[in-house]
């Protein structure tokens, strides 16, 4: 199988650093369409690569949706490189719908030797983590949203990352962050 298209390699890239298992891949006419299953929490995620697109409306929202409920999705992903409307952001929110910014490399990231290792902390060990340090989630050193990263490993406003960085004087540093929108 080759890939051709950016969005297509940003899509594979998403799927092997969330790790996701992938069921079917299947081409449309402006359009390829990933199928994968979530192993963390036993469900199905769609991941649709718009090519060619320049503007990702309402209706690509709608259209993702429907075919999230095809296949009884309770998530999805759409990748294009083109800008999204208000309306569309807005819509995806409320299907669950995340859209990939057109920054988002086609490449993983975390092969460069100068990007440490991110991890999303389980609600149990975000629980463990705050009991221990004594300190509320938001109180935690902050990372936007937006970050490359935090995209890359799919956490969410709200969540704690876990950052572990290879160093010469300590080893293994271990640091968290608190995600916030952005």
């Amino acid at each position: 199988m080759r890939i051709k298209s950016v969005e297509e390699r940003k899509a594979l890239s998403l799927i092997k650093l969330r790790g996701y298992k992938p069921i079917k891949r299947e081409k449309q006419e402006d359009a390829i369409r990933f199928i994968a299953r979530i192993p963390r929490k036993k469900t199905r995620i769609v991941i649709l690569c718009l090519l060619e697109v320049k503007v990702v409306g309402v209706a690509y929202v709608r259209k993702m949706a429907k075919a999230m409920e095809a296949v009884q999705a309770e998530e999805g992903i759409i990748v294009a490189n083109a800008r999204y409307t208000y309306a569309a952001r807005r819509d995806a929110k409320k299907y669950h719908i995340e859209l990939i910014p057109r920054t988002f490399p086609s490449f993983n990231i975390f092969e460069h030797k100068l990007v440490p290792k991110h991890e999303v902390v389980s609600p149990e060990e975000t629980k463990k983590l705050l009991k221990k340090y004594r300190v509320e989630g938001h109180q935690l050193p902050r990372i936007k949203a937006s970050d490359v990263a935090v995209i890359a490993i799919g956490a969410k406003p709200g969540g704690i990352i876990k950052i572990t960085r290879n160093s010469p004087t300590a080893g293994k540093h271990v640091t968290y962050r608190y995600v916030i929108p952005g």
